[in-house]
């Protein structure tokens, strides 16, 4: 009888090496043929940057646009100084957040700017249909960005060579709790490649107003929700620097901005000149808990003078 059970668990233990759990393929995956990526037909849209185009975007954007924007939210701007002591073009390198935050950004800069500024789109969800490729593009003036690497009708290189500054959230996609994640390589590649100059950005305040799943900015306790955004001194790459070498750089600029909104410009730069700038990535803690923080609107003081608010 021992011998039997012997038997019956040496064979369960063979078939169970035997088995390919689901089904898979009987061909190792490293025999498999080669399949190329598909490549993504983009909806050219080069002539959102022709002069026609930008007539029309310009009453868009002064009309409707801006005035539907400042009645939903409350903004702050700061460090748009820095931009008298450069010329274009630049990339301003961003955290992404919320949809707000294309918005945010091009109303935030002079007029002379904002006309010369395009902005990266995920080409997967911006261009996956005419209509809304034609109404980004004519109301943003967006550019397709594949994060699949498939095939662009127009890359940022050319972008940038025609004389236009860029728009580039490097975590290449909005963040799921209002923290900042990873990032990507292509802004800071950008920068080194072409020599020009990064413009960091840090705002707060949009995953509150309008997080991914809605579509339309939330209001606190009845009000508007405050928005704050602030331009920082340029990054340049260095002579010889590597992108990934520059590319912490980039995120390290954003994260003492961010650190400067929700503190002070001293205090912020002693942190950065002994290295201790909190991690704009956020605490290790439960989910719930970095939303729950996230959902916090940044708040003024009401020493500042109100030009300062729109």
């Amino acid at each position: 009888m021992t011998g039997f059970f012997k038997e019956t668990a040496a064979d369960v233990r063979q078939m169970k090496r035997g088995w390919r759990w689901g089904h898979r393929a009987q061909v190792p995956r490293s025999a498999e043929p080669f399949v190329p990526a598909p490549s993504s037909n983009v909806y050219p849209n080069d002539w959102s940057r022709t002069p026609w185009a930008g007539a029309l975007r310009e009453v868009a954007q002064k009309v409707g646009l801006d005035p539907v924007f400042r009645s939903q939210v409350r903004t702050r701007v700061e460090g748009l100084d820095v931009l008298d002591r450069i010329e274009g073009p630049v990339i301003f390198a961003a955290n992404h957040a919320s949809h707000l935050d294309t918005p945010l950004i091009l109303l935030s800069l002079p007029d002379e700017w904002r006309r010369r500024t395009a902005v990266a789109a995920a080409a997967d969800y911006f261009f996956d249909t005419w209509w809304r490729a034609v109404g980004s593009s004519l109301l943003f003036n967006t550019f397709a960005i594949d994060r699949r690497g498939g095939t662009m009708a127009t890359t940022p290189a050319e972008v940038l060579a025609d004389g236009w500054s860029l728009v580039i959230f490097p975590e290449g996609t909005r963040s799921k709790d209002g923290w900042v994640g990873n990032f990507r390589l292509g802004a800071a590649y950008l920068a080194v490649e072409h020599g020009v100059p990064v413009i960091p950005v840090a705002h707060r305040g949009t995953f509150a107003a309008m997080p991914r799943g809605v579509g339309w900015p939330t209001r606190d306790g009845g009000r508007r929700r405050q928005l704050t955004v602030r331009f920082g001194d340029p990054v340049v790459p260095g002579e010889g620097e590597s992108v990934r070498a520059f590319a912490p750089r980039v995120r390290g600029a954003v994260a003492r901005l961010l650190d400067e909104d929700s503190s002070d410009w001293y205090s912020s730069l002693r942190r950065s000149a002994s290295g201790t700038t909190p991690d704009p990535a956020g605490p290790e803690v439960a989910q719930w808990r970095r939303v729950w923080a996230s959902t916090q609107s940044p708040s003024v003081g009401d020493g500042r003078p109100k030009a300062w608010e729109r």
